[in-house]
């Protein structure tokens, strides 16, 4: 067992992971990592609920606004830059914590991530072309050719993946840019980490946690997400701006809907998003789930006898 400690908050979106972080933080005196990859963007604030100024000043946060949505920034990315941050936050205190909603980013960092090589952007943009003109039929008649056994993989574990455009188009990248199939890139053996996880879920009932959910997207239209989406508007082709909060507003900019039928749609798909999370966090192993009111001290005993 290592003598370091990384505490990992996760939970859906408004489940109270911000607050349970700082409380931890003050009472073990340590930093924080977000691992939410909504809230790595400059531009993007109320939107991604950011931590506001007060709770950023309550505790010393990383990876919070630290990019441009111009800037290209993936998993791989914050892995890398994560774990350098955390081996010098480590040699202050054997204890730090991370917090964030997004699983495939606190995977990288708990678990390590599957390598992948570089691909020419050239075979993406011909991709994507293809895929315009023909529909994700042909996506998925072209990873069905490329990686068979990928193919039939997701098609009987998780067939709603072959209805994911960009996954789909990744998927098919790799196998056209490296001459593998994609899978065999999968489940390569891990680099160890120098650290022992502790994860706390918090979890409350569905109707608790969509009630949050939608009153959190009624306090971000009263703070100004409307306006934050107006700036933004002019870049949504970018990935970053291909996310619930947005992609709802520049349709209304669009006029293809109404404004009260786009917050609608926003809360409809933030309740989406946190039921899928919550899907991907109970395939987490060894979480210590707690109710999102339980008492601090409660999870504070808890990581004390685990260090």
């Amino acid at each position: 067992m290592n003598n370091q400690f990384l505490i990992t908050i996760i939970g859906p979106t408004a489940i109270g992971k911000t607050a349970l972080s700082i409380a931890l933080a003050q009472h073990f005196g340590c930093a924080i990592i977000s691992c939410d990859s909504r809230q790595f963007f400059k531009e993007m604030e109320i939107g991604t609920a950011v931590p506001n100024e007060v709770e950023l000043n309550a505790a010393l946060h990383h990876f919070v606004q630290h990019k441009s949505i111009f800037e290209p920034y993936n998993v791989g990315d914050f892995e890398r830059e994560a774990l350098l941050k955390l081996d010098e936050l480590f040699e202050k205190n054997k204890i730090q914590i991370m917090v964030g909603g997004s699983g495939l980013y606190v995977d990288a960092i708990l678990k390590g991530f599957d390598y992948f090589p570089d691909i020419q952007p050239s075979i993406r943009k011909e991709i994507k072309t293809e895929y315009e003109s023909k529909g994700l039929d042909y996506l998925q008649e072209k990873l069905k050719e490329l990686d068979p056994v990928y193919f039939e993989k997701i098609s009987s574990e998780n067939p709603q993946t072959l209805q994911n455009p960009q996954r789909m188009m990744r998927f098919v990248e790799v196998c056209l840019g490296s001459g593998k199939p994609y899978s065999s890139f999968l489940n390569q053996k891990k680099n160890k980490r120098n650290f022992t996880p502790i994860v706390i879920g918090l979890e409350s009932d569905r109707e608790i946690m969509y009630n949050r959910i939608n009153q959190r997207v009624d306090l971000m239209m009263q703070d100004g997400l409307l306006e934050e989406a107006k700036k933004l508007y002019p870049n949504k082709h970018l990935n970053a701006l291909q996310t619930v909060g947005y992609r709802e507003l520049f349709d209304y900019f669009d006029e293809k809907t109404t404004l009260d039928f786009a917050v609608e749609e926003i809360k409809k798909n933030t309740r989406r998003f946190a039921k899928r999370q919550l899907t991907w966090f109970k395939r987490t192993e060894n979480v210590n789930w707690f109710n999102f009111q339980t008492n601090v001290n409660e999870i504070i005993t808890l990581i004390e006898s685990k260090t």
